[in-house]
């Protein structure tokens, strides 16, 4: 990661990207547990905010103006709260924003960790968090997001619209070799890597992957290598999900499978994902899986858990392993032991006094 290169004697830059809704709220929680945790462990770090939103967007007609990503290449990573504005079209911001800084950041890696914390409510009868624990690595740069397609006869009764989904040989080895690396640095006794696609239909693209993912596994005996049908892994996810270690899988299949974990895991207001660029001098962005939950915002009812964990993933990744650990631990007791429930409103606590007792487990 970017972070491992800084030097010890330079802050972290990071920019903050509170967003819209209660984002701005959720991202103050993750600053306030930056704030503590570096006192106790003695990293430096810089924050520069950037108003970037559904509101910039109705005040200039402009997502990301002139110059942003420039601007945001220069800083160590990315700290995001939420976007999604209800006078905004759906798709202006996540595509204009999120879409946009992942391609011209090349943050190649989506990485969502699965993991139930205690006290956590999960969907599945007689799970716990020893059997919900494990990793999804999406590539994040392909595939049908690409935008490449079109239409033809638009409006009438013989309209065509086609979405072409698009694969590369480097797209592919470089995060199955990302995933290969992580599953063997995460060290679970399982060690095994499970590729997720659908090779039985998608002959072109996915045998692409399974290709790829059989000739990369022979340079990492010590991991196992393993496969699903996405239809099946879907199943599985949920009979059996302590089954995994880590999956690494396409954009879509990603996308789809991510937000059942975070359903396993007890509902976005825990889950947390990195968009990855792990080249040197590469710039990452971090973020809570839920939305700007726009009927929310100033009441204080919002679950900030997720920001958080999102805080401790940016602070692994960039050369603060040891305070990451010390608040994914701060977030377990909170949890386990303080929170009567994840969902907004029910919490026990307001989103500041959610963030509070995380700075107070520290």
């Amino acid at each position: 990661m970017r972070g491992s290169l800084l030097n010890a004697n330079q802050p972290l830059r990071i920019a903050v990207i509170g967003g819209d809704g209660t984002g701005p709220e959720v991202a103050a929680e993750g600053i306030k547990v930056l704030q503590a945790v570096s006192k106790l462990d003695g990293f430096k770090y810089e924050t520069v905010d950037f108003d970037f939103g559904g509101d910039r967007y109705l005040r200039t007609g402009e997502v990301l103006p002139e110059g942003a990503v420039e601007e945001l290449k220069k800083f160590d990573a990315i700290f995001l709260g939420a976007v999604g504005h209800p006078d905004v079209q759906p798709g202006i911001l996540e595509k204009g924003l999120l879409l946009e800084l992942r391609f011209q950041l090349d943050q190649y890696i989506n990485l969502r960790p699965v993991k139930l914390f205690p006290g956590v409510e999960t969907p599945l009868a007689g799970k716990g968090p020893d059997d919900i624990d494990f990793v999804v690595v999406r590539e994040n740069t392909e595939d049908l997001y690409c935008g490449v397609g079109g239409y033809l006869k638009k409006h009438t009764p013989d309209e065509v619209a086609s979405q072409t989904a698009l694969y590369t040989r480097k797209g592919c080895e470089r995060c199955i070799r990302w995933a290969f690396e992580f599953t063997r640095r995460r060290n679970n006794p399982k060690k095994m890597l499970t590729l997720v696609a659908k090779t039985n239909v998608l002959t072109y693209g996915h045998d692409l992957w399974w290709r790829t993912f059989q000739e990369v596994a022979k340079e990492y005996s010590d991991i196992k290598a393993d496969y699903n049908h996405v239809d099946a892994c879907c199943m599985w996810m949920v009979k059996n999900p302590e089954y995994y270690d880590v999956i690494v899988t396409t954009n879509m299949f990603g996308d789809i499978i991510t937000d059942l974990g975070g359903i396993l895991q007890g509902g976005m207001g825990v889950a947390a994902g990195g968009n990855l660029n792990p080249e040197p001098g590469g710039t990452s962005m971090y973020e809570p899986m839920g939305g700007s939950a726009p009927k929310y915002t100033g009441t204080g009812k919002i679950n900030p858990v997720a920001a958080i964990n999102a805080m401790s993933m940016l602070l692994e990744h960039s050369g603060q392993p040891k305070s990451a650990e010390r608040i994914q631990q701060a977030i377990q007791t909170v949890t386990g032991t303080k929170m009567k429930s994840q969902a907004a409103g029910k919490m026990g606590y307001t989103t500041s006094e959610v963030g509070d007792l995380v700075c107070e487990a520290l």
